[in-house]
């Protein structure tokens, strides 16, 4: 389709870290998007709520991360909108907030696994582009596999080139291969609570962010014998 294309990467980046931004800045590279909005989860379904820092602070952590990156930005749409955060239903939120803008939803591999067991996760390709990050692990052959168990329900179709199947409304999802980062959220997170340095694995204003709250960290992530 024509016109600018706007990049949106949702998550609970819970904290947010490198390898989210770098992943962001290859698809955005790969599809020419005008930009990227990372749109925190504010209540994900999926995750236990036990372990989740507080929707503003992970706001604010996204907020550090992008931060004098140019065409990035932070999108704190899902801050007041009540319920679970289904994607779908934030997508949808998105599109009637910003008529005749185009987007593109950007998710992982392990994402893209998951779709068939999120709320309408196979139509989102209903309401926007969809790019797919590789993973480790997960890569090509794993995508395509996906895509030709799903094709009927996604009203998916190959092309010739296998890293890109068309969707309804003249809408694509595309594979995007980016280089390997092995950072999860979730090992920063048992690093922090071990303390151990996390230097490296954030970028050293979202570092400087979490040290400011550390003890909201310390609470909501369980650190042994945290205040």
């Amino acid at each position: 389709m024509s016109g600018p294309l706007t990049g949106i990467f949702g998550g609970t980046f819970n904290p947010v870290h490198i390898a989210h931004v770098r992943a962001a800045i290859e698809v955005a590279e790969a599809l020419g998007l005008a930009g990227v909005e990372l749109l925190p989860a504010a209540r994900p379904p999926h995750k236990a709520s036990g372990a989740l820092l507080d929707f503003p602070l992970r706001l604010a952590l996204c907020r550090a991360a992008v931060a004098g990156l140019p065409g990035f930005s932070v999108n704190p749409l899902e801050g007041d909108r009540p319920g679970p955060s289904y994607t779908c239903d934030t997508l949808a939120a998105l599109m009637a907030s910003r008529p005749g803008e185009q987007f593109c939803f950007i998710l992982g591999m392990g994402d893209l696994m998951c779709l068939p067991s999120w709320k309408n996760g196979l139509a989102l390709g209903q309401l926007a582009h969809l790019a797919v990050h590789s993973r480790a692990g997960q890569g090509l052959a794993d995508f395509c596999a996906f895509l030709a168990d799903h094709a009927e329900a996604m009203g998916a179709s190959p092309t010739t080139d296998p890293t890109i199947w068309t969707l309804p409304a003249d809408r694509y999802i595309r594979y995007v291969p980016v280089p390997r980062l092995d950072i999860s959220a979730s090992d920063i997170r048992e690093r922090w609570c071990r303390g151990r340095r996390i230097d490296g694995l954030v970028s050293q204003s979202v570092l400087a962010e979490l040290l400011t709250h550390a003890d909201a960290l310390n609470a909501g992530w369980g650190r042994p014998n945290s205040a």
